[in-house]
């Protein structure tokens, strides 16, 4: 069992994720955190709303004095990850040099334990440099001397997001119209990041010894029933309306010329058309985690009168 003093050591920690799992760290009485991040404007969201713990501004992907904070370190919660980009370089730097520096420091300081955050693509039928950039570092972890626990979480949403269903209900918010591309009965399985939490708080617990698990959203959901859960929790008149597939992609791709970091791209677009469901390994009985329905983890999104008003930038 983790002690409550443990040094616990995030990098990437400005993220989704990291938000909130820090949230829920010091809820649950974890006090010796390291938060690592190289987005400047997210971390400032750390240091206000956590001043009592560390927290470093630092490029993961090239060696530094931050590699000094694993000194003394009990556990190290991976969740560094580059998630879209029009070219392949962030992801190899990001995603995978990253990685072989985060494992060289915490071999050097002798870390005992490691959670690394995978995703759910390394399985999917989704070919594109994301998904190939974190199954490499995935390999990384698996062929490291560390002990480690892998969680591979799908799409997920909740505080502090920035991307996915965070970013359509935003969108859905400025708009008359929401196009949805086909007939919108692409089956997902959305994962509310703060039951993902509590999974990594569990398995930073129990520590099992270099396993994987797949941590799907236990509520099987069509992509057009998300998007009207949404409408009606945020209370908007916005009108929903399906619009042929490829006119949908043609202008996804069109807004990618005009913007440098696109939030849905044309790729994520076959992936969610694709078919895709994911092994579920019955992480609420695994971990004895109550799974969230989604319409309520999504009233808790949006109507939290203390995270709600928080929103990473990308």
């Amino acid at each position: 069992m983790l002690n409550k003093n443990a040094k616990i050591i995030i990098p990437g920690a400005a993220g989704l994720v990291g938000q909130n799992l820090i949230v829920l760290l010091k809820e649950s009485g974890y006090w010796n955190i390291v938060a690592i991040d190289q987005h400047e404007y997210n971390i400032k969201y750390l240091k206000e709303l956590h001043p009592e713990i560390e927290v470093i501004l630092a490029d993961l992907a090239e060696e530094g004095e931050w590699t000094r904070s694993f000194a003394g370190g009990d556990i190290v919660v991976m969740l560094q990850a580059q998630l879209t980009s029009k070219t392949a370089d962030p992801f190899v730097r990001n995603n995978i040099t990253s990685t072989e520096i985060v494992l060289h420091a915490a071999k050097e300081y002798q870390i005992p334990y490691i959670v690394h955050i995978s995703s759910s693509v390394v399985i999917s039928v989704a070919d594109d440099d994301y998904t190939r950039t974190k199954a490499r570092q995935e390999e990384l972890v698996k062929s490291s001397d560390f002990n480690y626990c892998i969680l591979r979480p799908t799409l997920m949403f909740g505080w502090f997001d920035r991307k996915h269903l965070g970013w359509l209900s935003r969108f859905m918010k400025r708009i008359p119209v929401f196009p949805v591309p086909g007939d919108g009965k692409f089956m997902r399985q959305p994962l509310y990041v703060r039951d993902f939490c509590k999974v990594i708080m569990k398995c930073m617990e129990n520590q099992p010894e270099r396993k994987i698990y797949n941590i799907t959203g236990k509520e099987k959901i069509d992509y057009i029933d998300m998007i009207r859960i949404i409408k009606r929790v945020k209370h908007l008149h916005t009108i929903i309306m399906t619009i042929p597939f490829g006119f949908f992609e043609f202008l996804l791709r069109v807004y990618a010329i005009f913007s440098s970091k696109p939030p849905f791209t044309a790729d994520q677009l076959k992936a969610l058309a694709a078919g895709d469901h994911f092994p579920e390994d019955h992480w609420w009985e695994t971990f004895e985690v109550t799974a969230t329905p989604f319409e309520r983890a999504m009233q808790e999104t949006h109507h939290d009168s203390k995270y709600s008003k928080y929103i990473l930038k990308r």
